[in-house]
């Protein structure tokens, strides 16, 4: 079956293979290469390269591809009037390029191929997004609280995750902590594990802390992590013993105390410069980390 797609101006600048796997289907580069390279993909009606960078206007045909081929269907969140108007009013900072919000505990960033409650699916149906498209720049987990990006196009979403990849965005944690620290401030560094599929791979994770305030049982502590790993905060603190209160997967600790089973991770500051220009935004914590460090004593 032969298909053709315009190109709408959110997707100006993309690549061509890039385009494919976001909006037909994650196919293998080896086929959308072999695809490309025989014709079966041209770009407007001629061959071109996988790289081609896509412009307002240009149309991309499809000839005899096999849209079935190894695609996972995404299940496609749909968010009820209720979460979403309690979405828009966590709005922080609204502009051309981006929004800011101070995300909820039990959100995912982005969704799946299970229908979950995510933030793209969500904004994706919002009126702040009505002549655009929302772009996950970063991840927060899911039981992780405070300030996140979404980009609303292409460009920006490219910048940002640049931005991020080159270690030039900043990031605040607050996080209420099992036990006492031995230092006040310092580092943490060392090496963290992960698994792809079989393949083990090990990288390096650095982190400052400065404690804000304790008592006999638990610490208040501020985050700022230099690099980026997948859980590194919940596993760097859980390896030094002193695993923050809430964490089900990290923490050795059981919660019989229904208070204690929400997450105490709240992503605090957010702050990276674009043009010379300085953006600095917070998020303001969750009433539940409130009340916790009330019930702990733990000054703010």
């Amino acid at each position: 079956m032969n298909r053709s797609y315009k190109i709408k101006p959110i997707h100006t600048a993309m690549r061509l293979d890039r385009w494919v796997k976001n909006n037909i289907g994650k196919y293998p580069q080896s086929l959308l290469e072999k695809s490309i390279r025989k014709g079966k993909i041209k770009l407007n009606k001629k061959k071109t390269s996988s790289s081609y960078k896509l412009k307002t206007g240009d149309e991309i045909n499809f000839y005899n591809f096999d849209y079935k081929f190894k695609v996972k269907k995404r299940i496609v969140y749909k968010p009820s009037k209720k979460n979403l108007d309690e979405n828009e009013k966590s709005l922080i900072e609204d502009n051309n390029d981006f929004i800011v919000i101070n995300k909820k505990a039990g959100t995912s960033s982005q969704g799946g191929t299970k229908s979950k409650n995510n933030l793209i699916d969500i904004f994706s149906n919002s009126t702040l997004f009505k002549d655009a498209k929302p772009y996950s720049v970063h991840r927060l987990d899911k039981e992780t609280s405070g300030v996140m990006i979404i980009a609303k196009n292409y460009n920006s979403a490219k910048l940002l995750t640049s931005l991020f990849r080159l270690r030039k965005i900043h990031k605040t944690y607050l996080a209420i902590c099992h036990g006492i620290f031995k230092n006040k401030k310092g580092e943490i560094r060392g090496n963290l594990v992960k698994y792809d599929r079989e393949k083990k791979i090990t990288e390096l994770a650095i982190t400052n802390y400065n404690v804000i305030s304790s008592n006999n049982s638990f610490s208040f502590v501020e985050l700022m992590p230099i690099t980026g790993r997948k859980h590194q905060l919940r596993k760097q603190l859980s390896y030094m013993g002193n695993s923050i209160v809430g964490d089900s997967k990290y923490n050795g600790i059981k919660n019989k105390n229904k208070n204690e089973k929400k997450l105490m991770l709240h992503a605090f500051k957010i702050k990276f410069m674009i043009n010379n220009k300085k953006f600095n935004f917070k998020a303001q914590l969750p009433d539940y980390f409130n009340n916790y460090l009330n019930k702990k004593r733990l000054i703010i």
